[in-house]
């Protein structure tokens, strides 16, 4: 009798007061504060690391290129996230329950899928942008324009943002599932049970443009090796000026290639797990324990924080442009004309 009248007092509620709410289960104070630590910092790199790239590519006149326009609309998408999704999956992650109300549910799962879409688009975007370059480098600069660029941005905004407004705000989305996802989304939950027709759409939406781009850079790679075999071979002749500046450019667009195709790993190591576990759960009856579901989640969210990484690595110019920003120099009205390029 003393242990049957015990239990409910055991089981943790998300709202203790309300009736249907969901069951808490908390991580140890310990695990908690790493969890925070850990989520909180990647949500600060996305935040930051991201307005740092915007600032510097807008900022300075030296980097208003089409690629670069590209890289700071990626950046907003990330810096986007790390604003809008990541500190409140944290709080979800942490306490397992949500705090922000249902219809704050259905707008932060909006801009989940809206914004890792609109940052597989760029990169599919800058994909293309990379293999012209590469492949045809004198003749690249009258091929992407800005008003191409311009029209890749729209399309890689656009197209994301209906996508999720119309599947998630029609309710589309869990069909034929409208039990379960009762069950789940209890008072305090913020769960998406997704049918099988549209995790399917999902997956092949994150599958094709993956595959464009992996054909891409590796055609550019094919190239890149051929081009420096070729630069090899007359080195030792006499080269003619246009020939010498052909082999600087072809070197450049290379290098920037190999930077952009490490960015494009990066997005599809991080996300490649959640796709998979999405597809999975939904053909086998979501299955997939809590735990899983957020590693999955937070190595896709990671991602938005490591792009700025990549580039303060590989870009010279990004490096420069930090320390003129973090320095306050950023603040003259000379600034805007400053040579980033130079060490």
């Amino acid at each position: 009798m003393s242990s049957n009248s015990s239990l409910p007092s055991a089981v943790q509620l998300c709202y203790g007061n309300i009736n249907g709410s969901c069951v808490k289960t908390p991580y140890s104070p310990g695990s908690r504060v790493i969890l925070y630590t850990v989520f909180g910092f990647g949500s600060l790199l996305a935040v930051f690391g991201n307005l740092l790239v915007m600032t510097s590519i807008l900022h300075f006149k030296q980097l208003h290129s089409p690629t670069n326009f590209l890289i700071a609309s990626l950046a907003c998408a990330d810096f986007l996230v790390g604003v809008t999704v990541m500190p409140f999956s944290m709080v979800r992650s942490v306490e397992s329950c949500w705090y922000f109300g249902k219809s704050f549910c259905t707008f932060h799962t909006c801009c989940d899928v809206a914004f890792c879409y609109s940052s597989l688009f760029h990169l599919c975007f800058i994909s293309i942008d990379r293999y012209i370059a590469v492949t045809d480098p004198l003749v690249y600069p009258t091929k992407f324009t800005v008003s191409v660029s311009g029209i890749c941005i729209g399309v890689s905004w656009l197209l994301p943002l209906v996508y999720s407004g119309a599947v998630f705000y029609t309710g589309a989305y869990d069909d034929g599932l409208e039990e379960l996802s009762a069950a789940v989304n209890c008072i305090g939950g913020c769960q998406t049970v997704v049918n099988q027709n549209w995790v399917l759409i999902d997956f092949l939406s994150f599958f094709l443009p993956t595959l464009i781009m992996i054909f891409l850079y590796s055609s550019i790679f094919l190239v890149a090796r051929q081009q420096a075999k070729k630069i090899e071979n007359t080195t030792s002749k006499t080269e003619s000026s246009s020939e010498s500046y052909k082999a600087r450019v072809a070197k450049r667009e290379r290098k920037a290639a190999k930077t952009l195709g490490i960015t494009v790993v990066a997005f599809m190591i991080s996300w490649l797990p959640y796709s998979i576990d999405s597809l999975i759960d939904a053909f086998m009856g979501f299955i997939t324990p809590a735990y899983i579901y957020e590693i999955c989640c937070w190595c896709a969210y990671y991602n938005s924080a490591m792009n700025p990484v990549i580039y303060a690595l590989f870009y010279p110019w990004f490096r420069k442009a930090i320390k003129v920003i973090v320095s306050g120099q950023v603040l003259k009205d000379s600034s805007a004309n400053m040579n980033v390029f130079s060490e």
